[in-house]
């Protein structure tokens, strides 16, 4: 009898001890994994480093890797608002390059976009 006992709690320990890992523990409310894909900005930004009210034009700085193609229009925007659009017209030098307002009301610090 006492062999009988001893075997009980054995076999007791044996099969408490792996626990839940015996059992594949699904939560419904897991979320799924997710890949997220990352890609970069292609497009064109810049800012408007100056005005000439007389002359009706604007200097854009850009990237050095990213200028704009010479009678390409672009808008100015500021604060998320469209407040002008320009034509590229240049003369470039370096990543600085001229436009002409063809309408609306550029301040220095405009973001520029091509959409």
């Amino acid at each position: 009898m006492k062999n009988l006992s001893l075997f009980a709690i054995l076999l007791a320990v044996v099969l408490v001890s792996p626990g839940c890992s015996w059992f594949k523990y699904h939560r419904a409310d897991k979320p799924a994994a997710s890949k997220n894909i990352v890609t970069p900005d292609m497009s064109l930004a810049a800012k408007v480093i100056s005005y000439n009210t007389v002359g009706r034009f604007v200097v854009l700085t850009f990237p050095a890797d990213k200028m704009p193609k010479v009678q390409q229009t672009l808008f100015l925007y500021r604060m998320g608002m469209k407040v002008a659009e320009v034509k590229i017209t240049g003369p470039q030098q370096e990543n600085n390059i001229v436009a002409d307002l063809v309408s609306g009301d550029p301040k220095v610090g405009d973001t520029v976009r091509a959409e």
